[in-house]
């Protein structure tokens, strides 16, 4: 939150607020909120009690991933295996890397020293497994948060000694309350082969178990790894259950936890460094010619199409220009994207020269080959299958680059029995044509349809002799009707409020063929109206 720009936010307590059912509490804090007394997890109306100036922020879960993969991809300078622990950690597979930064214990110390010039709090820990340094970089080392389970008496004060087993309101339900006990002094780096040295002393919490767990282990008196190290798995599984067992064995080696890092995202680009400036559009077109074909290799390569081109000239008084076009199909083919891209080079400024162009494709989407197989005619008639919308795809992509892709659009059919719902309006880039018969309707629909429009009738179930719409006075030559039709009555739309509608295809003596309705009345009052024309 510091990052985002809020003055006055450095040198003052902060912190970032998290919300639990009705209550917020403090999530994480600044060096300052810290020093001012604060604690993770106190409520908030506590926290403004003791520091009145405290600054505070909601929490941004989606912040908070973003960052988190940005510090994934600062970590993959210590080595190529990173992964993510959400919310607030990493876990990285060292082996092989440790001696390229001075040993185990100066990479350790250069992440935390790096971490920490980026204002972060760092806590690290390295061991031959993922639940053994994440313990390590949690508990060891330091004070932690110990359960209390009022059984043992050295944990009362003299006065209420003879009062804890009336106040044990944890076991009726409620939390435990917790107090800091030392944890010991277990290194942060377990030697390789001694995890269960450096695991013993921890708190049972470090086994990444639930915190009901870890208090029902505490009030049988089991507060550390090393007391259940050696106990019997069969009777730990059948009286905590599965999860404490397998924790415990990931911790110790004994079921595997190997480190899944996350997939680099797949970048498309070609650059080329001009030995001159240039400054016409045919110099750069001459320049997409070298640079489309490779960034069409690698698309091709990897069975990706791009749906949006970006070219970048950089010039030579340090400006860059930008154009960026979409195609409606994810194509590789270097014809079909040069034209859309011929299209805006007139947006370009070219000022002194441009020395460097790049292109890429941001958005791609996944494109599959064809095979052609069989004889002759099965061959032919693949291929035109498969182009056969090449030409409309290819004019959406160029009206597309004038006046933008979400302004051309298409229709589809739609499962409704209200007419202005019969059809759905689809962006034509993102959809494909309905290559389908279109449904008929049951009774005849007029060509133009519009919201309906006040008639002044009178106010009977039967179409009237003569009427009055627009600002004309229209006489009836024939009607045919009624279509009676009811609103979904799952929804409350304005234009049905006024209940049953009963149609009538009305003809009038100047030939105008209206789509007329009476309204039974709801919401609203009955009457009638114009809904369209079929003329």
């Amino acid at each position: 939150m510091i990052r985002s720009g809020h003055a006055g936010v450095e040198n003052a307590p902060f912190a970032v607020l998290r919300e639990i059912g009705q209550m917020q509490v403090l999530w994480s804090l600044s060096h300052e909120a810290s020093a001012a007394g604060l604690v993770q997890g106190q409520p908030l109306r506590d926290a403004m009690a003791i520091c009145p100036s405290l600054i505070t922020r909601l929490r941004s879960v989606h912040a908070e991933s973003a960052f988190l993969t940005t510090l994934r991809r600062w970590a993959g300078k210590f080595t190529p295996w990173v992964g993510e622990v959400p919310p607030d950690g990493l876990v990285l597979d060292i082996t092989g890397c440790a001696h390229l930064f001075g040993g185990e214990e100066a990479m350790l110390a250069q992440i935390m020293t790096e971490g920490s010039d980026l204002g972060l709090t760092v806590e690290a820990g390295l061991a031959d497994t993922v639940g053994a340094a994440w313990a390590l970089a949690r508990f060891a080392g330091r004070e932690e948060a110990g359960l209390r389970s009022g059984d043992d008496i050295d944990q009362e004060a003299r006065a209420t000694r003879s009062r804890a087993a009336r106040r044990r309101h944890w076991e009726r339900g409620g939390a435990a309350p917790q107090s800091r006990v030392p944890a010991g002094s277990a290194p942060r780096i377990a030697p390789p082969g001694q995890m269960h040295q450096a695991l013993a002393p921890l708190p049972v919490a470090a086994l990444r178990i639930d915190n009901d767990t870890a208090a029902q282990l505490v009030r049988l008196g089991l507060k550390c790894i090393g007391d259940l190290s050696g106990m019997p798995r069969a009777a730990l599984a059948r009286r905590f259950g599965r999860d404490l067992v397998r924790r415990l064995d990931q911790a110790f080696g004994q079921d595997p936890e190997p480190v899944s890092p996350a997939r680099p995202p797949e970048h498309f680009a070609a650059r080329m460094t001009l030995p001159e400036p240039i400054g016409l559009d045919s110099d750069i077109l001459a320049g997409l010619d070298r640079l489309l074909p490779a960034l069409s290799t690698r698309l091709k390569a990897k069975g990706r199409g791009a749906r949006r081109v970006r070219l970048e000239c950089f010039r030579v008084d340090q400006g860059r220009e930008t154009i960026e076009v979409g195609l409606a199909r994810p194509s590789h083919d270097p014809d079909r994207i040069k034209p859309l891209l011929a299209l805006k080079l007139g947006d370009i400024d070219a000022g002194f020269g441009i020395d460097v162009l790049r292109i890429s494709a941001p958005v791609t989407e996944a494109v599959q080959d064809q095979q052609m197989r069989g004889h002759l005619d099965a061959t032919k008639a693949a291929r035109a299958k498969a182009h056969a919308g090449q030409g409309v795809d290819d004019l959406i992509g160029r009206m597309g680059t004038r006046v933008g892709m979400e302004r051309i659009t298409r229709i589809h059919p739609a499962d409704s029995h209200i007419p202005e719902k019969t059809t759905r309006l689809m962006a034509a880039a993102w959809s494909q044509p309905w290559r389908e018969a279109w449904p008929d309707p049951e009774r005849p629909r007029p060509l133009m349809m519009w919201r309906p429009e006040r008639v002044h009738a009178p106010d009977r179930p039967r179409p009237p002799p003569q009427f009055r719409w627009r600002g004309r006075t229209l006489d009836v030559a024939s009607y045919r009707g009624p279509e009676r039709l009811a609103p979904e009555w799952w929804l409350d739309e304005p234009d049905w409020r006024s209940g049953v509608r009963d149609y009538w295809h009305v003809i009038c003596e100047n030939g105008d063929a209206l789509w007329l309705f009476y309204a039974h009345g709801g919401a609203l009052s009955s009457g009638w109206f114009c809904h369209g024309s079929f003329a």
